[in-house]
């Protein structure tokens, strides 16, 4: 009998998540021949020793009894309720409710769910270059049309305004902005922003902020919400728990609605929609919301000049530095240094290959720049996780790789 062949559906033609792509396929078969990789393409604080905070893990461990039945779709009303609590202690954050939060299994969940709500096929959403990856993916899934503008290197990797300006046209639905940013480090100024808002203003767009390492700052930057700058603006704050307090499997992440509503009751009422067919969220990691949020904020010593998290993103970004031709701007947030390497210096046709060659020769696992839609082959994502004289010792062989390597 010969069966009809099955190729994949033609809307993941555009659909690309290098982070976890061909590369650490390789990574995952050297593994099982015995080698040890350096994992640094994904930013998973568990794999370097982060533990959990214990009242997290004691209070769902309590609520797993009474856990094993569906929840409200948006979610439990207390971690809903922690929400808003949370954003309450921000300064100048519009008014929220309960009604208003929708938790999710991780963010990634809740920008699915979206831009599968928002999207018919050919609306643009403006997305930084470069990009956490999913929101482009997904922007392409639900039918849209991702538009990618510049975030300048040569500013801090502020997003360039005059570049988001040429690229709105009467398509565009939305626009994305990532603070602090993942793949670059960058925490966006107030102007920036300020100026971001206005032509979302100007145009009637929806704000989709991913604002999920807004509380790992360092060297006294700070972090601005969105909203705070837009209440007369439909905005939607992305955040949850898997990085700022270390749980990235428990997938744990939240949805906060805010500004006027009326002009989009059917889009929000498709989030509806979308929240109730996938049931509801994973219910034990819902508990862990409220001891998070009401508890020690951990990441404050992780971050301060003394902690661990600030001595790792120093090791990386001097140890970047010091590589002949290359250059780093120095991370300001997240978790992530984002290197450039001089093609001058350092000729490089295909960053992928580039990976994998580092991959095979110094077993350490990196991602292409170009795996972040940026659209040249020069630059690299670099996880700030392991400890310092790992990732030290990491990157002198990188530059020790780098030094007679040729395409």
């Amino acid at each position: 009998m010969s069966l009809r062949p099955l190729d994949q559906s033609r809307k993941l033609q555009n659909v690309l998540y290098e982070i976890r792509g061909e590369a650490l396929a390789e990574a995952d078969r050297l593994e099982a021949e015995g080698h040890r990789i350096l994992k640094l393409n994904t930013g998973n604080p568990a794999t370097f020793g982060f533990e959990a905070p214990f009242q997290i893990v004691r209070d769902m461990i309590e609520a797993i009894p009474n856990a094993h039945g569906y929840s409200d779709s948006k979610g439990i009303v207390s971690a809903r309720r922690a929400v808003v609590y949370r954003y309450e202690q921000e300064p100048g954050f519009p008014t929220f409710t309960p009604d208003d939060v929708f938790l999710g299994n991780g963010v990634s969940e809740l920008i699915t769910m979206t831009m599968q709500a928002l999207l018919d096929e050919g609306d643009e959403v403006l997305i930084p270059a470069p990009d956490y990856p999913l929101w482009t993916a997904m922007t392409s899934l639900g039918g849209g049309t991702p538009v990618h503008y510049r975030c300048d290197e040569q500013n801090d990797w502020q997003p360039d305004i005059e570049d988001i300006r040429a690229k709105v046209t009467e398509r565009t639905k939305a626009i994305v902005v990532i603070n602090p940013n993942n793949p670059t480090g960058a925490v966006y100024t107030r102007a920036v922003l300020e100026q971001i808002v206005e032509i979302a203003r100007e145009h009637s767009l929806l704000l989709l902020s991913d604002e999920i390492y807004d509380r790992i700052l360092f060297d006294g930057a700070r972090h601005i919400p969105m909203a705070t700058l837009a209440p007369d603006l439909l905005c939607l704050t992305f955040n949850g728990l898997s990085k700022t307090y270390r749980v990235a499997g428990y997938r744990s992440g939240w949805l906060v609605v805010t500004g006027p509503t009326d002009h989009a009751a059917g889009f929000l009422e498709g989030i509806n929609l979308l929240a109730s067919t996938r049931l509801c969220p994973n219910v034990p990691a819902q508990h862990a919301v409220q001891a998070a949020l009401s508890g020690v904020q951990s990441i404050d010593a992780l971050i301060a000049p003394t902690g661990r998290l600030h001595e790792q993103r120093d090791a990386a970004w001097e140890g970047l530095e010091a590589i002949p031709g290359v250059s780093c701007v120095k991370p300001q947030g997240a978790l992530y240094a984002f290197p450039r390497l001089d093609p001058e210096v350092h000729e490089i046709h295909d960053d992928q290959q580039l990976v994998r060659d580092l991959l095979l020769r110094e077993h350490i696992l990196l991602v292409p720049g170009t795996g972040f839609n940026w659209p040249t082959p020069d630059h690299l994502r670099v996880v700030t996780l392991p400890e310092a004289r790992v990732i030290t010792e990491a990157i002198e062989r990188m530059g020790n790789f780098l030094a007679s390597y040729r395409q």
